[in-house]
């Protein structure tokens, strides 16, 4: 055979391969859709019977699976228009994210403008619903620190020149996070600008230093609000007589429905933590009410599906970065960290590994604000793994 006849031969090889490839990410798309086909279905199960109770009297059995299905309908169409955003003019704007949250994050705590929900001021009314200014930080915060640490690429050795100024950025947001009071939300958004300045390059001495001093910051925030330490002592010892219906009382329940549901659930809709035992079932502890109905096998396929969300995330960033579209791809992985430490955070609650928390579980909880931005985040890493497929090609996006 012809040397022509053998290159012509590998081409052909080839080419199938590229005029098949899909334009998404199949195994981030069906887990996706998973997490927020079963929030919905479990949404309507954990809160229907909260109609029978005084604090919701005046709601209709269906009122939250409705509104759920609602606000993923608005996340999809928002996630729509997102997926059209180039990153490139995602990167532009970056800044005016970032400066229009931090301005919203001051709006709420304002008195007769942000709404006050048990006592935190986290909500701001936008016509019939409210939207959480915080949800937004998370993503704001992202987007700021991806393109920060490729701006500042030269100077990450350096601590005053490198560190410091986004340090000062995200002391700023911590600060205001603090004041509604939302110390999960402070967890989250430290925990993505830490990990995208660590995939970013940052010096090894200074990331250590920083975890350390952020370590010891968190442990004195404890230290000096009496009702998280007792939240700390009530998770070291749940079922203490003093604790269980006080500052265990959630866990307490928590732990109750996973137990009840062992292997393979009490079957679906028979949770009995849910009717007014579990607080907030239908949104930080839904996880609780999985484990009750669906057992060890529906906590199990949750974490599957979130592991494969995590690492998709991460895989597609790495392909942007080994493409040299260092932005995207630190994006792409820090929406995988995102979504890993928030699910890691909320799954271990219920599960009494960490103590109790005010975390959702991103893409299941009932929630508007948490639901579509969820939804425009993995839009944004869609974008990314479009874009890095248009590059292998060698089609331009």
């Amino acid at each position: 055979m012809s040397l022509f006849a053998e290159l012509t031969n590998s081409v052909n090889a080839v080419r199938p391969t590229r005029t098949t490839m899909r334009n998404y990410d199949l195994p981030l798309v069906v887990a996706t859709s998973l997490l927020v086909a079963i929030g919905i279905l479990m949404v309507y199960s954990a809160a229907i019977a909260l109609a029978d109770g005084p604090k919701f009297a005046n709601y209709g059995r269906y009122y939250f699976v409705m509104r759920q299905t609602l606000y993923v309908g608005i996340g999809l169409f928002v996630a729509a228009f997102v997926l059209t955003v180039p990153i490139e003019t995602l990167q532009r704007t970056t800044m005016w994210i970032f400066i229009i949250t931090m301005l919203l994050l001051v709006l709420v705590l304002i008195p007769g403008i942000g709404r006050k929900v048990n006592g935190a001021m986290r909500w701001l009314p936008v016509g019939p619903v409210t939207f959480q200014p915080s949800e937004l930080m998370k993503l704001a915060a992202l987007l700021f620190t991806a393109d920060y640490t490729i701006r500042k690429q030269d100077q990450m050795h350096s601590t005053l020149r490198g560190f410091l100024p986004i340090a000062v950025a995200l002391a700023a947001v911590a600060g205001l996070l603090l004041k509604e009071p939302d110390l999960g939300a402070v967890i989250v958004v430290i925990a993505i600008s830490m990990g995208i300045l660590f995939l970013g390059g940052i010096n090894a001495h200074i990331f250590s230093g920083i975890a350390l001093l952020l370590t010891s910051v968190f442990a004195l925030i404890i230290w000096l609000s009496p009702f998280r330490t007792r939240r700390i002592f009530a998770y070291l010892d749940p079922w203490n007589p003093e604790n269980i219906l006080k500052d265990s009382y959630q866990l307490s329940h928590s732990l109750v429905a996973i137990g009840r549901g062992q292997w393979t659930g009490v079957g679906l809709g028979g949770s009995v933590e849910k009717l007014h035992y579990l607080p907030e079932a239908h949104t930080d502890f839904i996880m609780a009410v999985i484990g009750e109905e669906l057992g060890f096998i529906g906590i199990l396929l949750m974490i599957t599906l979130f592991g494969v969300l995590v690492h998709r995330c991460i895989e597609i960033g790495r392909q942007a970065i080994a493409m040299e579209r260092p932005f995207g791809g630190l994006v792409a992985q820090g929406v995988g960290i995102w979504f890993g430490v928030q699910s890691f955070i909320n799954i271990g609650v219920c599960l009494g590994l960490l103590p109790t928390k005010g975390l959702t579980l991103p893409l299941v909880s009932y929630g508007g604000t948490g639901i579509v931005l969820n939804l425009c985040a993995i839009a944004i890493v869609l974008r990314v793994d479009f874009e890095n497929r248009n590059m292998m090609r060698g089609v331009s996006s």
